[in-house]
């Protein structure tokens, strides 16, 4: 019976069986934004890239839960396990984020344990993260205010911290900015890997998927989004 209903779920392409090897990535596509889960990973996955028009946004039009990834909406990325992280990272630090949430707009202090300085790698809420307005570093921990949630991780400096790493240069980074919240295009040098935002400048919100993205040597940003991209 119950090989019955997987067939019956892969035939719909709601489901795709099988978990993924501990290092793959899964692509997972929500076609004429409808629901749709695809194979995951033995603990949580990460977006590592947005493939579609539409925002993949955390909670809202995707999710991981007992191994498995739910896109909606039309939303189709690109998927890693949480515990990978980008080139530059050394030893046992590779990979290391923490998640920081401001709920009911209040302040949270979370324990971090960075020796370096932090940067903001994702965020996941609506509401704008602006470094030193409503996230800031106090010693190794992480503050958030004002219902910023985000995904932070230790930056050049920290004791994790291969500038010698692959992909990984400490000294690149690109300042661009959505004037007249237009859409407008930077290239970013793809040998150094994936961007992240490293400071958000603008008071308007940049969430990747919605109002930035990186695709094929190029960051787009819109909708007044203004940040310095390097990579971590």
């Amino acid at each position: 019976m119950l090989r019955l209903f997987a067939a019956v779920l892969f035939a719909l392409g709601l489901y795709a069986a099988g978990p993924a090897h501990a290092q793959d990535s899964v692509t997972c596509e929500s076609r004429d934004s409808k629901y749709r889960e695809c194979r995951g990973f033995n603990g949580r996955a990460r977006l590592e890239r947005n493939l579609s028009d539409a925002p993949c946004i955390e909670g809202r039009t995707w999710g991981t839960r007992n191994g498995v990834i739910w896109v909606n909406r039309g939303c189709r990325g690109r998927f890693v396990p949480s515990w990978t992280g980008g080139g530059g990272w050394g030893g046992g630090q590779a990979g290391r984020t923490i998640r920081c949430e401001s709920t009911d707009n209040r302040t949270r202090e979370c324990a971090a344990g960075f020796r370096g300085r932090a940067v903001l790698t994702r965020q996941l809420s609506d509401s704008r993260c602006v470094e030193g307005r409503s996230w800031g570093q106090r010693g190794s921990n992480i503050w958030v205010s004002d219902g910023c949630r985000g995904e932070f991780a230790e930056g050049r400096g920290g004791g994790g911290w291969n500038p010698g790493g692959p992909g990984g240069n400490p000294n690149y980074s690109v300042t661009c900015s959505s004037s007249d919240n237009r859409r407008h295009t930077c290239g970013f040098e793809s040998r150094y890997g994936r961007p992240v935002i490293l400071r958000q400048l603008s008071k308007s919100p940049c969430i990747e998927g919605r109002t930035w993205a990186y695709r094929n040597g190029q960051i787009w940003v819109d909708e007044g989004c203004r940040a310095q991209f390097g990579t971590r």
